[in-house]
């Protein structure tokens, strides 16, 4: 089969290697996907620089690809909850990624079923941002009732945190562009403030979370409108040591990501605020949920390009540089 390999970490080039490889055995646990579309992600090119390595140190070559929809064709003896035939979807375990090939085998753990309303291309926009959303949530032990701040929400990942936010329970803030207020508003957030227009640090305070998708300074500026003792997960800040911790990560790295964590541990230790990074797992229980909330409110994500599987580096370079407008997908039908 053809799979799309890193074959080596490189931070000037972000080029996979198109090469033929056995198809995949499955185990016991395991389903045999044939692949239909996969989403691209920054985190893909930031595999291939190398910039994950802390994290998750892949052995090369390594096929790459976090994000897949594919058909089953074949099921592990203990899958009891999928048949062959049915279309599932997923964010592949950190340790077995592989979602740029023509099959992949996938913990069943991982997938859940695609709601029918969604085509193989929509669905790839999914997994990987739905989880993240839902995973943050756990995370700030999110309360129904109380008031989130989602940072830049007229973006692809406000688009799915918007409506996963508000089926929580949640009073949902979000700020952006003016042209897309409405659009935000239809996906049920509760409150949009213009940046071109208005300063969300006057007119918010004591809100309860925060999912910050932009970093940089905007990182302290949200901590500065929450309540004592509020949560902020950020999406685009560094880790820090209780997220090494929390992923189980040698002691060596838990005291190397304290260290470059310090600065936002401290940042939000003067506002009263606890700060978390994520980086997001797999999760088909979680990813069922999702589906189940965009099944009901027939959401459709914003989709970019679609490229064919054999232009995987036209569209990695696309996400490198940040021309989308939506998600960047692979198609293999």
């Amino acid at each position: 089969m053809k799979a799309a390999q890193h074959t080596s970490y490189n931070k000037n080039n972000i080029n996979l290697k198109l090469v033929d490889i056995d198809k995949p055995q499955i185990s016991d646990n395991q389903v045999l996907l044939r692949v239909k579309a996969a989403g691209l992600n920054p985190l893909d090119n930031m595999i291939s620089r190398g910039q994950v390595k802390m994290i998750v140190p892949y052995k090369l070559p390594q096929t790459a690809g976090n994000e897949v929809v594919g058909m089953v064709e074949a099921l592990g003896q203990s899958v009891k909850n999928f048949q062959v035939g049915d279309r599932l979807f997923g964010r592949l375990p950190l340790g077995s990624i592989g979602a740029f090939a023509e099959y992949v085998a996938v913990d069943s753990a991982a997938l859940a079923k695609v709601p029918d309303y969604l085509s193989d291309e929509e669905a790839a926009a999914v997994p990987l941002t739905a989880l993240t959303i839902m995973q943050a949530l756990d995370l700030m032990n999110a309360q129904a009732g109380k008031t989130i701040f989602i940072s830049g929400g007229t973006g692809g990942v406000g688009a799915m945190a918007i409506p996963i936010a508000k089926a929580k329970g949640l009073t949902v803030i979000t700020n952006g562009a003016g042209d897309n207020g409405q659009r935000v508003l239809d996906l049920g957030a509760d409150q949009f403030i213009d940046y071109k227009k208005e300063d969300y640090t006057q007119i918010l305070s004591n809100v309860d979370y925060v999912l910050d998708t932009l970093g940089g300074a905007e990182t302290e500026k949200q901590m500065s409108i929450m309540r004592k003792g509020g949560q902020l997960v950020s999406l685009r800040a560094v880790p820090n040591g209780a997220f090494a911790k929390r992923m189980n990560l040698p002691l060596w790295k838990q005291v190397l990501l304290g260290l470059a964590g310090r600065k936002f541990d401290k940042m939000a230790a003067k506002y009263g605020v606890h700060y978390h990074f994520i980086f997001v797992k797999s999760n088909g229980k979680q990813l069922q949920e999702v589906a189940d909330i965009f099944s009901r409110l027939e959401i459709k994500p914003s989709i970019d390009t679609v490229f064919p599987f054999q232009e995987v580096n036209v569209a990695l370079d696309k996400v490198a540089n940040g021309r989308s407008r939506g998600k960047t997908v692979l198609s293999f039908n």
